[in-house]
């Protein structure tokens, strides 16, 4: 407890913004805000300005400031106007800056200002309980966490943003897929600390609920049926919502791992990663070469779209991919995606081995099901595919068949020569897949290695397979 405690203290001392520091995230804020509402005049629109987020609640980290500004336009606009309108604000607002348009619900704008990163987001001016737009809530939760957050509680919340950033476990977007700011303040005024709140999570067997206003009480059977994931947070402003629910299982587990190691062996490694080293060519050579496995990777030049688009798209073609192969008997024994979201995403697969013998064994049904096995032997009899039977093995109906594709270089080829759409490639994917295709299989892919840093630091670290705070133990 004495080590944990020194060495939370030393990472709140490094994360918390000095005086100087807020004010002058204070000052940038009062500015571009000033800045969005002389925009949002010239567009004859009536709208309110507010400053959300981390930094109007001060739960915000000294080394990553981040300031959000949100327009409460009127209810009478449409949702295609909404981001239509605020972006022609937010671009005014900002004009000179770097920009990128952002997609979450609906278009919002990300700018970089004396570089410090902001939003400039549109929402409704509604009432509680008459949402039209997922952000609509968001005023509503700064007032929530502002009373109910000292100074003490905001360094609780601090030190979980930064350790679940450490374990890349934060952030909400489809991108991280992890804890929301908003959602390790409502675990912190839980659990009042956040060595309680690891505590809490080193614990987790089942399924947990946390209810921090009682909208359930007394009809937990209700909340059972209304919330299926398995971390349910009850937004105290909206009964109705999960804030968990971005929360991907694995960044769950990732998070509950983590959690039992920081607590039996502290390190302030788990707030400060140490960064991927890649190895060299032919280091990365000589791993693949005697991994005993077969990397195949999928290589794509730009994608124009936003990243939440991007992210979105590439995930649910990961998973179409991945579900091909395995359909097709190729083992896939791990999967994953990466992209610098400009030039080039990679997707990385890898299987027990790339190819498999021409012929499999089918099994068929047993002989005492009488009308299965008329349907069997009625599709096998005489069939061009079967090398050997329909024959008898242990009281069912067998045959041999010659596989379509012995390669999965082959299946890809074949499958994704038309984009892919028929097996579940998302569009922009497909459209990708069909200007041009590239296919590279283990120590092929050295020439991207070669060419790439992010990529070749991706790539070691999925070979290394190991996350860098189990090492820490």
């Amino acid at each position: 407890m004495q080590k944990l405690k020194a060495i939370n203290q030393k990472v709140l001392k490094q994360i918390t913004p000095t005086k100087a520091d807020r004010l002058k995230i204070a000052a940038l804020a009062k500015e571009l805000q000033q800045e969005v509402i002389s925009a949002i005049k010239e567009q004859g629109v009536d709208a309110a300005v507010r400053v959300e987020g981390s930094v109007a609640k001060d739960t915000w980290l000294r080394e990553e400031p981040e300031i959000d500004i949100f327009m409460q336009l009127p209810t009478t606009i449409s949702r295609r106007s909404l981001g239509e309108i605020s972006l022609k604000i937010a671009r005014k607002a900002t004009l000179g800056a770097k920009q990128i348009e952002r997609f979450a619900e609906h278009p919002y704008l990300e700018a970089f200002l004396c570089g410090v990163r902001t939003n400039i987001v549109p929402c409704y001016d509604a009432k509680p309980g008459e949402w039209k737009s997922a952000t609509d809530r968001t005023p509503f939760h700064t007032d929530y966490v502002k009373k109910r957050l000292n100074e003490s509680l905001r360094g609780e919340v601090r030190l979980l943003k930064k350790f679940l950033q450490g374990i890349k476990a934060y952030g909400a977007e489809i991108k991280t897929g992890g804890f929301s700011g908003y959602l390790c303040e409502l675990l912190i005024l839980h659990h009042k600390t956040f060595i309680e709140t690891l505590r809490a999570f080193s614990k987790y067997t089942q399924r947990t609920a946390i209810d921090v206003e009682g909208h359930y009480a007394g009809k937990e059977k209700d909340l059972k049926l209304l919330f299926s994931e398995p971390l349910v947070i009850v937004d105290p402003v909206d009964k109705g919502r999960n804030v968990a629910s971005a929360v991907q299982p694995q960044k769950l587990y990732t998070l509950v791992a983590a959690a039992r190691a920081y607590l039996k062996t502290p390190s302030k490694t788990f707030f400060y990663p140490p960064k991927i080293k890649a190895l060299t060519t032919e280091a990365i050579r000589s791993k693949l070469d005697n991994l005993g496995t077969s990397l195949v990777f999928l290589k794509l030049g730009e994608i124009k779209a936003v990243p939440d688009v991007l992210w979105g798209q590439l995930y649910k073609t990961q998973r179409a991919l991945r579900k091909l192969a395995e359909k097709n008997d190729f083992k896939v024994l791990r999967d994953a995606v990466w992209s610098n979201e400009k030039e080039l995403t990679m997707f990385t697969f890898e299987l027990e081995q790339h190819d498999s013998p021409s012929v499999k064994k089918h099994i068929g049904p047993p002989i005492k099901r009488e009308k299965e096995c008329e349907r069997f032997l009625s599709k096998y009899t005489s069939n061009d595919e079967v090398v050997s039977g329909p024959y008898i093995e242990e009281g069912r109906w067998v045959v041999e068949l010659q596989r379509k594709f012995i390669s999965v270089v082959e299946l890809l080829k074949d499958k994704l020569q038309g984009g892919g759409r028929n097996i579940g490639v998302a569009e922009l994917m497909s459209q990708a897949f069909r200007e041009k295709l590239a296919i590279l299989l283990n120590s092929e892919v050295l020439e991207v290695y070669r060419c790439n840093l992010d990529f070749a630091e991706f790539l070691t670290g999925f070979i290394s397979g190991k996350p860098f705070w189990l090492r820490a133990t």
